[in-house]
């Protein structure tokens, strides 16, 4: 029951969670990642899971992917961070699914944007600073949202949501 509830409110809550900080400030605080890392921990032992060492080996390529990234100057840190914990939760059975994915909606999330700059920024919106600094050409992707959003599509085809479902 534990083991459910993980995969099937808690993931999903901090994935959004993170998203959303990630759109609106273009920064995913810590705590969602460490939290993802954590609550792992939490399912690993309340599902009996086996092959832990599969996903942690998983998390540890992200999270060297994820800083390679970084250091390129291609993702930020939080990004970073936050694929590491995803991929801890996919395993490696589901990471080449979930980067594929992910460079898919983190296309089209550019291209959305990329298209939206073009246009004025309606009157009505100008109050709002997250908007305005989502609206602005010189701020880039916030990729935290295509992380999330991939991740909730991979999420349902895995292995931990098989044996959260029991």
């Amino acid at each position: 029951m534990l083991a459910e509830l993980l995969v099937l409110f808690v993931v999903p809550a901090l994935l959004a969670a993170s998203a959303g900080w990630d759109l609106a400030s273009y920064k995913i605080p810590n705590l969602l990642p460490v939290a993802l890392i954590a609550f792992f921990a939490v399912f690993a032992v309340a599902s009996g899971m086996t092959g832990i060492g599969s996903h942690l080996l998983a998390g540890g390529a992200g999270f060297a992917i994820g800083f390679a990234l970084f250091a390129f100057g291609l993702i930020g840190g939080g990004d970073a961070k936050l694929f590491a914990a995803v991929t801890l939760w996919l395993g490696f059975s589901s990471l080449l699914e979930y980067a594929l994915i992910t460079s898919l909606m983190g296309g089209a999330l550019a291209l959305a944007l990329i298209s939206v700059r073009k246009l004025p920024m309606p009157a009505v919106f100008t109050g709002q600073s997250w908007l305005m600094r989502l609206h602005n050409s010189d701020s880039g992707i916030p990729y935290g949202v295509a992380l999330a959003a991939a991740a909730l599509f991979v999420l349902p085809h895995t292995d931990v949501f098989r044996l959260a479902a029991g």
